[in-house]
């Protein structure tokens, strides 16, 4: 069988197949870069990696900035796009093994952040028993450690914030495209996460 041109495939569950390219791709997604495989031959295994790894972070980075535009993202959507993508390593960084290294300077951040997830769990309950109660000083300090569950950025007090009420994760109102009028009219808040959750498992 003629295996010149296969493809590698990445998939959502982070494992990896080499296979035929797909028949019908998007003709208005991004084309990838053509004709890697020539420079194969002439190359160190590791240098060739490393080209596709880069080849592959342009491509990934083309398709959002197509999809940004496509959905009509605004500057402050496409810098949350950006922000988030560059909160993980990138391939070509994955591929060298630099992204492990990086990972092991920061533990300090990257704990902070991990716990932070789960700490948003239990820290917005005890948060609006403090608003109603007695001192808005420790609301604000508690609420500062709280990270959106889309964009991962932290409270700020001029921002309206909602809560799942499945997973009990906090989201930025624009994250998810709440505001707080239709939050008023809103009896359980399902964030879209949760609401896909289900919709999968019916």
């Amino acid at each position: 069988a003629e295996k010149e041109n296969l493809c590698l495939y990445g998939h959502p569950d982070e494992t990896w197949e080499v296979n035929l390219p797909a028949e019908e791709v998007p003709p208005e997604l991004p084309e990838p870069a053509l004709g890697i495989n020539f420079a194969r031959d002439g190359m160190e295994e590791k240098d060739w990696l490393s080209l596709v790894a880069v080849h592959s972070d342009s491509w990934l980075l083309s398709v959002a900035f197509y999809f940004g535009a496509r959905f009509g993202f605004d500057k402050e959507s496409r810098r949350r796009l950006f922000t988030m993508i560059n909160g993980l390593p990138t391939i070509y960084e994955v591929v060298t093994g630099t992204s492990k290294k990086q990972s092991k300077e920061k533990t300090s951040n990257s704990s902070k952040s991990k716990s932070g997830s789960k700490a948003s769990k239990v820290a917005p309950k005890k948060e609006e028993e403090e608003r109603e109660g007695e001192d808005g000083e420790e609301y604000e300090e508690d609420h500062g450690s709280t990270l959106c569950g889309a964009c991962g950025e932290t409270y700020a007090n001029d921002e309206f914030w909602i809560c799942c009420d499945v997973c009990e994760k906090w989201f930025h109102g624009k994250c998810v495209r709440i505001t707080p009028a239709r939050a008023e009219h809103i009896k359980q808040y399902k964030c879209p996460g949760c609401s896909n959750n289900k919709r999968a498992r019916a």
